[in-house]
């Protein structure tokens, strides 16, 4: 029992008053029976006694009057919270596209939506966070019309976001009572690191009526034909077998092809197109088929005119990287020192200095304008440098120095497989290979580095440099044939090639929505100049970097939708690119939430109805009054003195 006032019932001690006052009414005074009188000393003994006996019921009845009484105004109450205490809900609801499916009762999104607005308490506050938004703090009005017009969203949240904001946000409440409920289908890539120090939550498993799903993981083109184009689409199967399954090619909006395909149990499929080449190619691939996600039975790419990166080496001549660089996209120029076109070097996207022995100023200010402008470097010293010329550059774009010779001669054996380097190239990583060797190197001192690949000892053979707005690649080592073998290593051609695709981001054929992507565009833009993505519905101003000849644009946190979006300068269309829901949204795995309860313990509980979450909560929270039964208590007290100081004759 709880008391919304409870500084009332320090009057309790004033109950001692009528017990001190009965006291001195009942003391013992010592009477002397008359021999003419002895014959009634029993009698009077006996109402003595009864005249006691009724003063003590009176006595008792007035202490529980008077307790009562104080009671009821100290306002008691049975609940699992104080009266005082603010009753804060923080609710997340998982929009993902995986929600827009249907379950028992229908559309999962929708349903959830509609039971929390019958079941949440309109007496409470709430934060509200789905994937693409978060409201903290508002009311149960606002909690409403939130969930009448929620949106499924592309934007993926990992759960540990969510506790996180869970942690924040309640850090900063005080006196108030939190209760956490997190409702979502609970894919298994999205959610996977419960704890046992996880935010106490009550959950709700969004589930789906059907378990089998038919998706587009992936396209790709092959251009081995003169005049055609094969289009190759990769379909997944999760679940049963399936026949006869229609597949169209649009370009435009127009159907250039169409065949039915079937795919076995659990197993993935290409399915390939020949069509006819055209300058510009805006695809649009649909499979007709009713099952659990409709977003991934379409898919959008596009085909542009792609861009060759120009290449300058300035240096020695070197035979391997006209084989890496070659004409179908790249345009490669070998320059020496001595016949530099000065004027050419602002047209290039990366610029190689391959093995001279020193750098001359006037090249050094070149480059670094260069670089300011966006281009991309790479350094591979020659085994005999001007240390002062290469220090005084290095330390001029990138405030590094490099130290005298190392002659240790050093396997090369390990590789960053994360960088962007060489991100994509290798199906596994590999760890036993034939490490090549170096015979002398550079080591390279600058505090903001990231490593590409290693030595044994780990020091770096291969390091990017952040600039202000480029990137600068230092390779430790001369490259000759006198100093390494790393020219015969598997390595070498993926490490320069995405050297040069790295210099300039060509559109791809597709994005996914939601992933961190950069586009490099061609163009001159003019002071206060801009460039909009825009679709048929939405159009929206991306982050943007301007430079001599390029633009490179970021993409992120939009758009939202997948489809064609048109990179335009003004009204014109410099170039259209393709979006698309992202693949594991596609996922038919998801968590086995009595499972995470078994192991994790009772800070947790997974429920499959919203409305059981609520109601529990609420019953936990309702406040019984117990004011009116003290109340009446008194009354019945007062009522029982009265009866005994009318009828009670000692």
């Amino acid at each position: 029992m709880q008391f919304q006032n409870p500084s009332i019932l320090y009057f309790l001690v004033l109950l001692i008053i009528p017990i001190i006052v009965h006291l001195f009414q009942l003391q013992k005074f010592v009477k002397v029976s008359f021999t003419n009188v002895a014959f009634l000393q029993k009698l009077v003994q006996q109402s003595r006694k009864s005249s006691k006996l009724k003063k003590w019921l009176i006595l008792a009845t007035r202490m529980l009057l008077f307790t009562a009484i104080i009671f009821a105004f100290s306002q008691p109450y049975l609940s699992d919270k104080k009266t005082e205490i603010k009753q804060y809900t923080f609710v997340y609801l998982d929009n993902s596209l995986s929600t827009n499916s249907k379950g028992k009762k229908g559309n999962l999104l929708k349903i959830a939506a509609k039971e929390i607005i019958e079941s949440a308490n309109p007496k409470d506050s709430y934060s509200l966070h789905t994937n693409s938004n978060f409201d903290e703090n508002i009311t149960y009005t606002a909690l409403k019309d939130k969930l009448l017009n929620i949106q499924n969203s592309s934007k993926k949240v990992d759960i540990n976001s969510v506790f996180l904001k869970i942690n924040s946000i309640q850090k900063n409440k005080t006196n108030t009572l939190n209760k956490n409920i997190l409702i979502s289908d609970f894919q298994n890539y999205k959610h996977d690191k419960f704890t046992n120090v996880t935010s106490n939550f009550s959950g709700v498993q969004l589930k789906q009526a059907q378990k089998n799903n038919i998706s587009i993981d992936s396209v790709f083109t092959n251009n081995t034909i003169t005049d055609n184009l094969i289009i190759n689409v990769i379909v997944k199967n999760q679940g049963e077998a399936k026949t006869n399954i229609p597949i169209a090619v649009f370009n435009k909006g127009k159907l250039v092809s169409k065949q039915s395909f079937s795919i076995a149990e659990n197993a993935k499929q290409t399915v390939s197109f020949t069509i006819q080449k055209e300058p510009i190619f805006l695809g649009e691939i649909n499979i007709t088929f009713s099952d659990t996600f409709s977003f991934d039975n379409q898919f959008y790419f596009s085909l542009n005119t792609t861009k060759k990166i120009n290449v300058l080496s300035i240096g020695k001549a070197a035979n391997f990287l006209s084989k890496i660089y070659t004409e179908k996209e790249f345009n490669l120029t070998q320059n020496t020192l001595q016949n530099i076109n000065y004027n050419a070097i602002s047209k290039q996207q990366i610029i190689i200095l391959n093995e001279v022995e020193k750098i001359p100023e006037i090249l050094s200010k070149s480059i670094i304008d260069f670089t300011n402008k966006g281009g991309t470097v790479v350094v591979i010293p020659n085994q005999k440098i001007n240390l002062i010329s290469y220090n005084s550059f290095l330390q001029k774009i990138a405030k590094a120095r490099i130290n005298s010779i190392n002659r240790d001669t050093l396997k090369i054996t390990n590789i960053n497989f994360n960088h962007p380097v060489f991100k994509n190239v290798f199906s596994k990583k590999v760890k036993n290979f034939q490490y090549p060797i170096v015979k002398s190197n550079y080591p390279i001192l600058v505090s903001n580095l990231s490593n590409i690949i290693n030595f044994e000892n780990n020091a770096p053979f291969t390091v990017q440099l952040k600039t202000k707005s480029s990137n600068l690649f230092w390779i430790s080592s001369a490259l000759s044939k006198e100093n390494s073998n790393f020219l015969n290593s598997p390595l070498i051609v993926p490490l320069f090639y995405n050297f040069g695709k790295l210099s300039f981001q060509n559109s791809k054929l597709y994005y996914y929505l939601d992933d961190e992507n950069k586009i490099d565009i061609e163009t001159s833009l003019n002071k206060d100049e801009i460039l909009t993505l825009a679709s048929k519905n939405s159009s929206f101003i991306p982050p943007q970097q301007t430079y001599q000849h390029k633009v490179s644009i970021g993409i992120k946190s939009n758009p939202s939708t997948s489809g064609f979006y048109h990179i335009l300068r003004k009204k014109d269309t410099i170039q259209t690119i393709a979006f698309n829901s992202p693949k594991a949204e596609s996922n038919l795995n998801f968590l086995d939430t009595s499972k995470i309860k078994s192991e994790i313990g009772k800070n947790i509980n997974f429920s499959s109805s919203i409305s059981e979450v609520f109601e529990d909560l609420n019953k936990k929270n309702e406040v019984q009054w117990l004011w009116k039964w003290f109340l009446s208590l008194a009354i019945v007290s007062l009522f029982l003195e009265i009866l005994i100081l009318k009828f009670y004759k000692p």
